[in-house]
């Protein structure tokens, strides 16, 4: 596993590095982007820009522009999200118990800002058997240089 699963906690709470005032989100963040970011908001399947999107290069946090995912790892699982089997770096997400929706998942945070990013399972592909399922929303896409 990448990174130690905690206990839910606010996506402002004060351990985060970036803080912002909720005026302060609202006015960088689109009203979807701030929906999944800032209150665990889920995209519809197969809405979001990047689900089929494999252009080479990184997906970087929407909240402070942490670089997140790499393309070489992304993959189509088939369930309408863009999908990852490992972050960039270990320490870059958070992993946090999410009982919401009468389900016991993993959600997946920007360890930098507090941003949701989406859930991670167990039935991705190797080398790490997990799944990063993320919303569109909390990503922004930067092509390798050429």
């Amino acid at each position: 596993m990448f990174s130690k699963r905690h206990d839910p906690h606010a996506h402002d709470d004060p351990r985060y590095e970036v803080r912002k005032s909720d005026a302060e989100w609202r006015e960088q963040l689109d009203a979807t982007q701030y929906q999944v970011a800032r209150q665990a908001a889920t995209e519809r399947p197969f809405s979001g820009k990047y689900w089929d999107h494999f252009e080479d290069g990184r997906y970087d946090c929407v909240g402070c522009g942490t670089p997140l995912f790499a393309s070489r790892s992304k993959f189509d699982a088939g369930c309408g999200w863009p999908s990852y089997w490992q972050p960039l770096e270990a320490d870059v997400i958070e992993e946090v118990r999410d009982t919401t929706h009468g389900m016991v998942r993993v959600e997946v945070r920007c360890r930098r800002c507090g941003t949701h990013l989406g859930h991670v399972f167990d039935d991705g592909p190797a080398p790490t058997g997990q799944r990063y399922c993320i919303n569109s929303a909390a990503i922004d896409f930067k092509p390798e240089p050429t």
